[in-house]
């Protein structure tokens, strides 16, 4: 008898432990998926050209918040947990939610999922989502092109729009983004790299993705999303771990499992973090992971045009999951607009409308930032009218793309960007050349 499977994801490492370990495997039916986490990726199908010849029909996308009489209904054997950046308390919760019904409660088994490649992998990853994986990845890339080596960038899934059309993508210019019809969310992760001559490749079949990138690469620099594993078996494996929220690395899943297998680990944000809890950090991974190498870093903030802050009533908009789910609060845009005086932090909640207002009341650590949600055009129209509805002289922008592009802005703007600064021995640049 097949074994009746569940997948409960977030349109992205759902899929691909479903290629990697279920699609072509006769002793499983995986009869549905379920969907939370990203607004509007529900109530869709995974469809029969990546489900596979077992799945002719394809497979249903279905909410979350029906998990429980999905399970009941299709007589599920095994639910299989597969998606990332939630504490060990949440997973626990929906492991007494699923046992209840008599289905048994799985986390998928990170090497299983690795795919290998022919040509060499760094893993850039981390113990949550905002910590600064982006920047550390250019660092990495700059300093390898500086080296006269071909990089690709593989960039963790994020298929929220039609999924025969997001197979393999690629991105080498900004027309790309707008060919592939990216969200914000897309932009913010593809543009930086793409801003940098670097090609970007991204999208559902991680498998062909690889494939695709090895053509043009000697070497493919994994970006991962969130806190998630590496969807390839990686030659040297990076993690950065956040002193601003000290801890989470080892209550958060499955930013420990980083943490914990991690060739080197980078300690980003050292300028903006207590000591003592840059400590607790070293002090966790003296416990958990002694062998891995310890760089220190930093992140520093720059306005393009610095003196424009100062003074000002200013709205500060920031990358969204790092406010969000990310619970981090503020970001670069808030550092940079105390960093360079502003007057006042202008608080956004009054102006909020729709989804965003609803962004607020499910994440209530987010308070004196606007996170950049667009996940489709409605988000991105209820963003422009809390910007322009918002009293304030200036609109600080924290994001990694130039949103200005995106979105009308009818007052006064400032992009703010960061890049990766290492201070402490050895660096990047010196276990590059070893590698």
């Amino acid at each position: 008898m097949k074994k009746k499977v569940l997948i409960m994801g977030a349109a992205g490492k759902d899929f691909h432990v479903f290629n990697t370990c279920y699609r072509d495997n006769p002793d499983y039916e995986v009869v549905v998926f379920t969907a939370t986490q990203i607004p509007h990726i529900d109530d869709r199908r995974y469809p029969p050209e990546l489900a596979g010849r077992l799945y002719p029909d394809g497979i249903p996308i279905k909410p979350e918040r029906f998990l429980v009489s999905l399970i009941k209904e299709h007589k599920i054997d095994e639910v299989i947990f597969a998606y990332s950046d939630v504490s060990y308390d949440y997973i626990e919760t929906h492991r007494q939610t699923v046992q209840k019904t008599g289905a048994a409660f799985e986390l998928p088994d990170p090497p299983k999922t690795m795919i290998k490649s022919t040509k060499p992998v760094i893993a850039i990853c981390a113990v949550r989502t905002g910590a600064g994986k982006s920047q550390t990845t250019r660092r990495i890339a700059e300093i390898l092109r500086a080296k006269g080596k071909k990089v690709a960038v593989i960039r963790h899934p994020m298929p929220y729009g039609n999924l025969t059309k997001q197979i393999v993508e690629r991105f080498e210019t900004i027309e790309d983004l707008k060919k592939h019809k990216c969200t914000i969310e897309e932009m913010e992760e593809y543009e930086p790299h793409i801003e940098k001559g670097f090609i970007v490749f991204a999208g559902v079949d991680y498998e062909k993705i690889l494939r695709a990138a090895e053509k043009e690469a000697d070497v493919i620099l994994w970006d991962g999303g969130n806190n998630d594993t590496p969807f390839y078996k990686p030659n040297l494996y990076i993690t950065v771990a956040d002193p601003l929220r000290p801890g989470h690395e080892l209550s958060y899943y499955p930013g420990r499992v980083n943490f914990e297998l991690a060739d080197v680990i980078l300690i980003n944000k050292i300028g903006s973090a207590k000591p003592t809890d840059v400590d607790s950090i070293l002090k966790n991974i003296k416990q958990y992971n002694p062998k891995a190498t310890i760089i220190k870093a930093n992140s520093p903030v720059t306005a393009e045009d610095p003196e424009i802050i100062k003074g000002k009533k200013v709205l500060v908009i920031e990358d969204g999951p790092t406010v969000t789910h990310g619970e981090m609060g503020y970001g670069a845009g808030y550092l940079a607009a105390k960093k360079y005086g502003a007057a006042e932090i202008v608080d956004p909640r009054p102006a909020a409308v729709g989804e965003i207002a609803e962004a607020y009341q499910k994440y209530p650590r987010t308070k004196l930032v606007l996170p950049a949600l667009g996940y489709g055009k409605k988000q991105i129209t209820e963003l422009e009218t809390v910007i322009n509805n918002t009293d304030c002289d200036l609109v600080v922008i924290g994001t990694p793309i130039d949103l200005r592009r995106i979105v009308k802005i009818e007052k006064p703007s400032v992009r703010i960007t960061y890049d990766l600064e290492e201070i402490s021995k050895p660096d990047l640049k010196t276990l590059l050349e070893k590698f």
